[in-house]
């Protein structure tokens, strides 16, 4: 995996990124009166910061009240047979929806992936799935059993 040089961002781009990360469906019209710029300068902004892949993604936060929320989290070490050589693996990786976070760590283990999962059944699936891909030697899976900190959440 090759490492990106980082996106040099100045203060309006800092601004609109800590806006989105509060609320991502906030109107562009708001957003620009926010940081004091036209609509049409904070669309382009953005539009950058999507292309140049400072942003990746929106997510939702599902509430009390939803019907589907994740109830089953759990971590999976992926032990690689390559040392992380070649992409496959992460590729494969990046398509599972419930991953929440892939980190690339130091150790024994070469990742770890958070999962957010509607069941235990899904993340066996999920296990299965990783455990058979090219290149993984072996997996650890632990389920959560509580959360002490969550600073990920607003």
């Amino acid at each position: 995996m090759g490492a990106m040089s980082p996106v040099a961002l100045d203060a309006i781009d800092r601004k609109i990124l800590e806006e989105l990360l509060v609320d991502a469906r906030i109107p562009v019209a708001t957003l620009a009166q926010r940081v004091h710029l036209s609509r049409h300068a904070v669309r382009h902004r953005i539009d950058r910061l999507e292309a140049l892949k400072v942003i990746a993604g929106y997510t939702i936060q599902l509430g009390e009240g939803s019907a589907k929320k994740h109830t089953t989290r759990a971590i999976i070490r992926v032990y690689r047979k390559d040392r992380m050589h070649g992409t496959e693996v992460t590729d494969a990786i990046a398509k599972i929806p419930e991953v929440t976070y892939c980190y690339v760590v130091s150790g024994d283990s070469d990742l770890i992936i958070h999962i957010e999962a509607e069941s235990q059944d899904r993340v066996n699936a999920i296990w299965s799935h990783l455990s058979n891909l090219p290149g993984v030697a072996d997996t650890n899976t632990a389920f959560v059993l509580s959360s002490v900190i969550d600073r990920r959440r607003g």
